[in-house]
């Protein structure tokens, strides 16, 4: 079967590192009001007076994903299964991220589905895999791959399929001002890659044509 080449341990060294270079919460409040000045706000006014401290603030909520470990979410998995060897979908899965380009919010759902081999996961450590990837600054293509790849990688199931549709905001709000448009990812590992009937069973379940 075709595996997804991704590896989310490697991500997470990367995450890491970066980690390691944080500046602090006061570098942090000041380059905001920096981007206030060139904005060319005053920075002394009453409405501002706080923003700083409010912007990081709001900074550790948009980006959390980066202090969560999605393979160690998925690590609490339970074998008795009953022979249970259909599908397991979860889908509309609400998320918000930001787009790494321009640091604004891309809003979407993702639908999550996998093969079991000999295990499962609780159903809410998917929804939090999707939150744990989001939380960064991301771009769709990404993000949908390392979704896959981390449940691929712990739960080692016979397929995993995840399918991402979102509206970002780098498109509707600036640039070519597209309003509704809608960008949909997809990415297929074993047997959802290899077996077309699976992908259109898959497709119906979430409600997309086939």
């Amino acid at each position: 079967m075709t595996r997804n080449p991704f590896t989310p341990v490697a991500a997470n060294v990367a995450a890491q590192s970066a980690s390691e270079q944080r500046p602090s919460r006061s570098e942090a409040e000041e380059a905001v009001r920096v981007l206030l000045r060139w904005a060319g706000e005053d920075i002394g006014r009453e409405g501002l007076r706080d923003t700083p401290k409010r912007v990081v603030k709001a900074y550790e909520e948009f980006f959390r994903g980066y202090d969560q470990d999605p393979v160690e979410l998925l690590s609490r998995t339970f074998e008795e299964v009953e022979g249970y060897d259909e599908m397991v979908l979860l889908r509309d899965i609400d998320f918000e991220s930001h787009c790494e380009h321009h640091m604004v919010p891309i809003i979407g759902k993702a639908h999550v589905a996998y093969l079991p081999d000999r295990r499962v996961v609780g159903i809410s450590k998917l929804a939090r895999v999707v939150d744990a990837y989001a939380k960064r600054l991301q771009i769709q293509e990404r993000l949908t791959a390392q979704i896959a790849g981390a449940i691929d990688q712990v739960l080692k199931p016979r397929g995993v399929a995840v399918m991402v549709s979102s509206q970002h905001h780098c498109m509707t709000t600036r640039g070519v001002h597209k309003h509704g448009t809608q960008m949909v990812t997809s990415c297929m590992i074993g047997a959802f890659r290899d077996e077309p009937q699976l992908r259109r069973e898959f497709q119906m379940m979430i409600g997309m044509p086939v």
